[in-house]
């Protein structure tokens, strides 16, 4: 696995993500499977980074690190990605474990497994509760130029609960991307650091049985005639493309 090499380290740094679907990968020893594997374009704010090179890396479908900070590896490239319409599954009735395929209402939670590292395993209730629809010059801050040229940013706002028995201090619930009208994928923006349009933070210290916390994704609409419609969880046990919705 290729490093980052960078001159001067960004206060806050942000990365635009694409899925490809490429063959098996090799990352820090483990196969990665191909909806795992992204390429990824990185902006700075803050200090400037100069002599970065942002090469080939592979993310595992698993966030790294006890502070319950997300690790997204660089790679390059910048093939469009495509994605087939969400299901119209209904979701199980009696508020069972939601299975791969489900479609939820915006505002509807689903129960899920959880799990965080190679340690950390629970259940949650997970559920999007608003696709909000921002402003082309949100996204200026992160001085990211003309790789967000005419996108229109959209901020995918959900809730977790604890609905298990674990404590899930410090763990990061990501995985959750937007899809466009016609099902494809809209492009993933993250954003290490504070964005405050669109705020997410790891889990809180003695996140038991009962607590909820709030998070945020970003997707990327390639224009204003097009609009994020529905949203996609694909962490584990689910996958990209067979995971859960909501519409």
């Amino acid at each position: 696995m290729t490093n980052l090499v960078e001159a001067h380290v960004p206060v806050l740094r942000s990365v635009i993500t694409e899925t490809v679907f490429d063959g098996p990968q090799s990352c820090m020893g483990e196969t990665v499977s191909s909806f795992g594997v992204r390429r990824t374009a990185y902006g700075a704010i803050g200090l400037a980074v100069t002599g970065a090179l942002a090469l080939t890396g592979c993310q595992n479908g698993d966030d790294n690190g006890a502070s319950g900070k997300a690790s997204t590896p660089p790679a390059t490239g910048s093939t469009a990605p495509t994605h087939s319409a969400p299901p119209n599954a209904p979701a199980p009735a009696g508020g069972g474990t939601a299975k791969a395929g489900q479609s939820f209402k915006i505002g509807e939670a689903a129960q899920i497994p959880f799990s965080y590292g190679s340690t950390t395993k629970g259940t949650i209730a997970l559920t999007v509760t608003s696709i909000d629809q921002g402003q082309p010059g949100d996204l200026a801050p992160l001085k990211m130029g003309d790789q967000v040229k005419g996108k229109v940013p959209y901020y995918i706002r959900y809730s977790i609960k604890n609905t298990g028995t674990t404590d899930l201090a410090y763990a990061s619930v990501g995985h959750i991307k937007g899809l466009l009208g016609d099902g494809t994928e809209a492009q993933d923006l993250m954003v290490i650091g504070t964005f405050d349009k669109c705020p997410s933070d790891s889990l809180s210290k003695g996140f038991t049985n009962g607590h909820t916390q709030t998070g945020c994704a970003v997707a990327l609409a390639p224009s204003a005639a097009t609009k994020v419609t529905s949203a996609e969880y694909w962490g584990d046990p689910y996958t990209l493309g067979q995971g859960i919705y909501w519409k």
